[in-house]
């Protein structure tokens, strides 16, 4: 049986249709069938009946009540393992659940895995994990394709019909550059809006939690069930969270939409450009007004965010060190040297690299040059949004500047990687919302994603202009 929405899925089961069971032999068949994608870290038939004799115990009004949702393996479950695609964490399994995933078992989600990443989330096509590479099941026999990254498992798990939602984390893209690789729907919330409790940190003042989905209803149902205040998060914000779904609206009727001239890019495809193009069109012919703006500091936001992103990360990183959890070095003879063997083992190259830069840019010969300035610069760029958003209430651009690549076409170009988040690290150096839609095709027939970002807290409103742009590919 095909399903294609939770609203669906939920009807069936309130009609007593199916039961939780049969939905969960339905996902465990499907993950069988697509095992050669190496989605998922932890998949375990077990685990899920387990699950399915708990969820039938709670009644039906329970939002999510037998839904199949896969995890990023970023995020703590208790009783599962919670790797973070690292060597250093292969056998760590939690005592508890993070902020998120337990909010998404009090509503009777069902967990049908934990899915592969990049290793800390550091990377843009799922290739750094210790687990292997993930592949777009997008692709054709003869062309793997990187599903994009880091939430490349998560992505890839809704695309394949593995699920019909998945958590991930966007630190620079990580979620709407996925979301754009695989054609779906993927948001990354306001800063706060979601607890990071629970959830391995990469960089701690960018990660964010979000959510991928088949359709924009669907991401508005999971976004509103995992996002709320968390007083273990100091960075929680305590905010009211609106009925994303029962508030879905697709009048643009006079709102105005910022086009920034800083977002066209050389090198961009004319099929990315076209669909840009595309959307502009639709969001005038539904009422909305375009207007032409500046995000003068957008330039420097890739190298503030490769300054400040890995200095985070060489300070997060510093408690996997083989003493309390996780790998330890075998054949070490003193502590330091137990330190550094753990260390070296353990990370893999992209984790290692990131981790030299931040400690670079952290020394007392370098602070000042480098990590301060970024700190700047970033606030600049803060700037920019606050003052278009006086008067837009969105902002429409490209997700990423390419559809889905070769699985290996960038591996040893970190650079050449990095350029994947051009898009969307300005969002999260801001701290702002931003959504990916699927919005057409390039002539491979890959899908090519648009971005909605908008003022902090205000999800309702991006959500009800990707619902409204939804409709054109219905």
């Amino acid at each position: 049986m095909d399903f294609k929405s939770i609203s669906q899925l939920k009807s069936l089961l309130n009609e007593n249709k199916i039961s939780v069971k049969e939905i969960a032999e339905t996902y465990i068949k499907r993950i069988k069938e697509k095992k050669e994608l190496n989605i998922f870290i932890y998949f375990n038939e077990d685990k899920i009946h387990e699950q399915v004799k708990e969820i039938e115990k709670l009644p039906n009004d329970q939002t999510l009540k037998g839904i199949p949702i896969a995890v990023k393996d970023l995020f703590c479950t208790k009783n599962m393992p919670t790797t973070a695609g690292s060597k250093i964490l292969n056998n760590f399994e939690p005592t508890y659940e993070s902020f998120v995933t337990q909010k998404l078992v009090d509503q009777g989600s069902m967990f049908v895995g934990k899915t592969n990443l990049d290793e800390f989330a550091m990377g843009s096509a799922t290739n750094t994990s210790y687990f292997g590479n993930t592949i777009n099941p997008l692709s054709k026999n003869d062309n793997p394709l990187a599903p994009g990254g880091s939430s490349g498992g998560s992505a890839a798990a809704v695309a394949a019909d593995l699920c019909l939602g998945a958590t991930g984390t966007d630190t620079g893209g990580s979620i709407r550059q996925p979301a754009s690789f695989c054609g779906v729907v993927g948001i990354k919330p306001t800063y706060g809006l979601c607890s990071r409790w629970g959830i391995a940190a990469f960089a701690s003042s960018l990660d964010q939690a979000g959510v991928f989905s088949k359709n924009v209803t669907d991401a508005s149902i999971l976004l509103e069930e995992i996002a709320g205040h968390d007083q273990r998060d100091s960075t929680s914000s305590n905010v009211q969270i609106p009925n994303f779904s029962k508030n879905l609206n697709h009048s643009l009727e006079g709102k105005v939409v910022g086009i920034p001239k800083e977002y066209t890019v050389e090198g961009i495809s004319d099929e990315i450009n076209g669909v840009w193009e595309e959307a502009i069109k639709s969001l005038e012919q539904k009422g909305a007004k375009i207007k032409h703006i500046s995000l003068p500091h957008t330039k420097y936001a890739l190298p503030t965010y490769y300054i400040i992103a890995p200095a985070e990360a060489s300070s997060n990183l510093a408690r996997y060190d083989g003493v309390k959890y996780g790998f330890r070095a075998s054949d070490s003879k003193s502590l330091d040297d137990m330190y550094e063997l753990t260390r070296s083992e353990g990370f893999g190259k992209e984790v290692k690299r990131r981790v030299l830069i931040g400690t670079y840019v952290l020394s007392a010969g370098y602070y000042d040059a480098y990590y301060l300035k970024a700190q700047k610069v970033r606030k600049l760029i803060a700037n920019d949004f606050v003052e278009v958003f006086s008067d837009c209430d969105l902002i429409l651009t490209p997700t990423a500047p390419s559809s889905a690549f070769p699985l290996n076409e960038k591996q040893d170009d970190p650079i050449k990687m990095y350029l994947n988040d051009v898009f969307t690290v300005p969002a999260s150096l801001a701290g702002i919302p931003g959504i990916s839609i699927p919005y057409g095709k390039d002539k491979q027939g890959l899908p090519l994603g648009i971005q909605l970002l908008g003022k902090h807290f205000n999800e309702q409103e991006i959500f009800n202009a990707a619902f409204s742009l939804e409709k054109d590919y219905e």
